[in-house]
């Protein structure tokens, strides 16, 4: 039977971080497992992470990546030196794939490649957690890829890897390797399982749109006919030298959503990031963009980002519907972090999401991190996201509890 455990800790040695990680989550008699899910800060050694763990849990298939923080059943933490994991035991419901070299040109390849080998491994998964590369990639593509082989009512969440909002480097950890263009993923099955997915931004668009008037795929080369970093780092009133760390917490890309997702959805917009700037002043977009689509600036609205939490949950909580809350995964937005609030707003944030979910004060298993974007269901469809608190609950039928 599927199970989850989490922890998460502050450390400055790598080793010791996941010796202190596995300890809290599975006690200290029998630490193995079937796998384990790791995110860390960028000031973390991926290697000897992935290595510790491997002494520890030798059964265990081992995933993880970069991130800017991570969020925990412990609350939030920001440093240099965070790590989060969640660990699982349920051989036989648990299916786990990876490939390297992932790209904004090849996502839908190296996705299918992924979904290929999930269906070989467990035909009959429900739910897939997708990480993949931040940097350079094309997202849409992803999703289209994994749905190529695995069908698009099996439901895909989880996130984009980061590094601290410079845009320049993002790891993958498969097993006993780290990476740097690489994607994995995670199959889950059971007919005793449902996924309980939504996200949340809370920003506003204004004023005229940046229109694509040349694009290829994910790369947006030119906005209004000029070149794309140009225009759009004048709309910000930045200069061209700027960088992605400049751009991120302040150039939120929006795109209008039709009247029906956006009903459902809260916001007539969804969000974009721009994860990459080319020297020919081209720059990459998180999803293929096609040309004439207009792209508005957002501003956030801090209240809203509240009220739109506190309406999120509610409706989270209502389809959850008194089932049996296994673990929660939680991809957030970098720029949602430290980069967006301060250390008060940012825990009353985490709090509100945490306590619906919570039994007698208790906070489920809880692996969050802030990354460059979230998979989440809108409308019916995987999703991809950006700026968003994005939350995914697996939760147990009722009757499967009473047995």
């Amino acid at each position: 039977m599927l199970e989850f455990f989490s922890a998460s800790t502050r450390s400055v040695n790598s080793c010791r971080a996941m010796d202190e990680c596995l300890e809290a989550a599975l006690g200290t008699e029998d630490q193995d497992c079937d796998l384990i899910l790791i995110h860390a800060s960028m000031g973390h050694d991926f290697k000897a992470l992935a290595d510790e763990a491997r002494r520890l849990a030798p059964s265990a298939r081992i995933l993880g990546s970069s991130c800017c923080g991570v969020v925990g059943r412990e609350g939030v933490s920001e440093s240099m030196k965070d790590v989060a994991i969640m660990a699982a035991r349920g051989r036989d419901q648990i299916a786990v794939a990876g490939v390297d070299g992932i790209n904004g040109r090849n996502a839908f390849e190296k996705a299918q490649a992924l979904g290929e080998a999930l269906h070989a491994a467990n035909p009959m998964l429900k739910m897939v957690y997708f990480l993949a590369s931040g940097i350079d990639i094309d997202d849409d593509q992803c999703i289209a890829g994994l749905e190529s082989v695995l069908g698009p009512e099996v439901t895909i969440f989880g996130a984009t890897s980061a590094d601290n909002m410079r845009g320049i480097i993002s790891y993958q950890i498969i097993d006993d390797q780290v990476y740097e263009h690489a994607a994995f993923a995670v199959g889950f099955s059971g007919a005793d399982l449902d996924l309980v997915t939504q996200a949340t931004h809370g920003f506003i668009a204004v004023g005229d749109p940046l229109v694509v008037t040349r694009s290829q795929g994910n790369r947006i080369i030119e906005l209004n006919g000029r070149p794309a970093w140009t225009a759009y780092t004048e709309r910000l009133q930045l200069p061209e030298t700027a960088t992605c760390s400049d751009t991120i917490p302040i150039g939120a890309l929006a795109e209008a959503l039709p009247a029906e997702l956006a009903a459902e959805y809260g916001n007539d917009h969804i969000l974009r990031v721009v994860t990459k700037r080319e020297p020919d002043g081209s720059m990459h977009y998180a999803t293929t963009v096609s040309e004439g689509t207009e792209l508005f600036l957002t501003v956030r609205d801090e209240e809203r980002i509240f009220s739109d939490m506190d309406r999120m949950m509610a409706q989270m909580v209502k389809r959850i519907a008194g089932r049996q809350i296994l673990g929660v995964f939680h991809a957030d937005c970098l720029a949602r972090g430290r980069f967006l609030f301060n250390r008060i707003m940012k825990d009353e944030l985490v709090s509100r999401m945490q306590y619906p979910l919570s039994d007698k004060g208790e906070v489920p298993p809880w692996l969050g991190m802030y990354g460059f974007g979230e998979f989440a269901r809108l409308g019916g469809k995987n999703t991809y996201h950006n700026y968003t608190t994005a939350l995914y609950v697996i939760c147990r039928h009722a009757h499967e509890q009473e047995r």
